[in-house]
Formats: structure tokens, C-alpha cells, sequence
């Protein structure tokens, strides 16, 4: 993975047809994705359960881009071989998930990921100002984690401190929830690069018919450029 600050769009998977996840994962890097967004969710840290690291295993051969696995699991150490061994390129734990998370990121970067830190929306940005230099992505939940589909909570001004923590370092700032054409210029004007979006990416298309994945990317991206008419 080499580093911009350029728009990223990553689709969560979380919005695609269950059945057909390699096939899926296929149609939205062809139609313009950029990273491939897998969220794991435990059923305790959140209430949800969704994939393991079978599931990245199994989708891997069908991604060509970034495979970026968000961790919304307690504990996080004891599973973060198994997703690096299934092929995530970043590797995102939760800073509520556990004590130690200076810790969990040493971990991700010793088993080959890039380590990211995820904030959800009740907890400030200057949770992970000791971690600035242990991360190569900070992700701003814009939703309370669990679900799918949710409204979007404005963290434009938590975006806003941690693009000034971060400087010049080489970190991305992800936002993960509610992300669509009219959401996305709010994020990307306050600082954020990687923006992951589930149904504003898969609506309206399918494996059979995935031109409506492209322009909904197309849209997204041009919002957050600036561009979008």
C-alpha cells in the first residue's frame, strides 16, 4: 500500500449479497472501488455477528486492491493473526475494545497489516493522541457500530482535531456509517480520505447488473471532491 491523501471510496461488504461475496467483491473493484471494506462484528462488543477470518480468506483471491478488515470485536489480540494470515492489508481495532491498545497495534504491524484505530462517536479524538505514531489509519465511526443503514452523526469537528494531530504523518482518516453523495463533501472538507460506504454503494444494483455500483461510487466521489453535479 503506498500513501495519498486523495479520495478513497471503500464499500462495505456488509451491504452486498451474502451468497455472492467473491463475485461481489469483483464488480465493485471493477466498477471503481478502491479498497474493499470487511466489518467483523462479534455479537458482544457489538450486536451483531457478521463474518471471521474464513470469510477474508475465502474473498481474498477476489480482491486485487486493499482488503481493509475493521475489528468490532473484544477481545481483539487473540484474533489478529488469524485475519492477517487470511490476507487483511489493514487491520482495524477499536480503542473501547480492550486496555491495551498500544498493544493490539504493535501486534497488527508485527504480523504484517497496517494498524488503523477505530473511534466510535462517544469517545473524543484525543483518546489516541498517544497513538498517532503507533497507526497508519484512524477510523471516525459517523453511526454507533452494529448495523447497517444507520443516520449519520456529524463528527466534523473530531475529524477536524485529528487532522491537526496527525500533521504530516502518514495516516489515513477513515469514516465509517452514513456515507452517501450528501454526507461525504462534510467528512472529506473536515479532513477524512477513506470513506466507507454500504448501501449508498450497493443500492439499486446487483452481480448481474453492477453499473449502478460505478455510478453510485462515481457520485460519492465526486461529492467529496467537490465535483459532483
Amino acid at each position: 500500500m503506498s500513501f495519498d491523501r486523495s479520495i478513497k471510496i471503500a464499500p462495505s461488504i456488509l451491504a452486498a449479497d451474502f451468497a455472492n461475496f467473491g463475485a461481489e467483491c469483483e464488480a465493485i473493484e471493477a466498477q471503481g472501488a478502491d479498497w474493499v471494506h470487511v466489518d467483523v462484528m462479534d455479537g458482544h462488543f457489538v450486536p451483531n455477528i457478521t463474518f471471521g477470518p474464513a470469510t477474508c480468506a475465502a474473498i481474498r483471491p477476489h480482491i486485487k486492491g486493499v482488503m481493509d478488515v475493521h475489528l468490532m470485536i473484544a477481545p481483539v489480540d487473540s484474533y489478529i493473526d488469524a485475519f492477517a494470515q487470511a490476507g487483511a492489508d489493514v487491520i482495524t481495532a477499536h480503542v473501547e475494545a480492550g486496555p491495551h491498545i498500544h498493544r493490539t497495534l504493535q501486534a497488527i504491524r508485527g504480523a504484517g497489516a497496517k494498524a488503523g484505530v477505530a473511534l466510535n462517536p462517544g469517545t473524543p479524538a484525543e483518546a489516541v493522541s498517544e497513538l498517532i505514531d503507533s497507526v497508519d489509519l484512524i477510523c471516525v465511526m459517523t453511526v454507533n457500530p452494529g448495523f447497517g443503514g444507520q443516520k449519520f452523526i456529524d463528527m466534523s469537528a473530531k475529524i477536524r482535531k485529528l487532522r491537526a494531530m496527525i500533521g504530516e504523518r502518514p495516516v489515513h482518516i477513515e469514516i465509517d456509517g452514513g456515507v452517501d453523495p450528501s454526507t461525504a463533501p462534510i467528512v472529506a472538507t473536515a479532513g477524512a480520505d477513506v470513506l466507507v460506504a454500504g448501501s449508498a454503494v450497493f443500492r439499486g444494483g446487483s452481480v448481474q447488473d453492477p453499473t449502478p455500483y460505478g455510478a453510485n461510487i462515481r457520485a460519492i466521489r465526486q461529492a467529496a471532491e467537490g465535483t459532483y453535479v
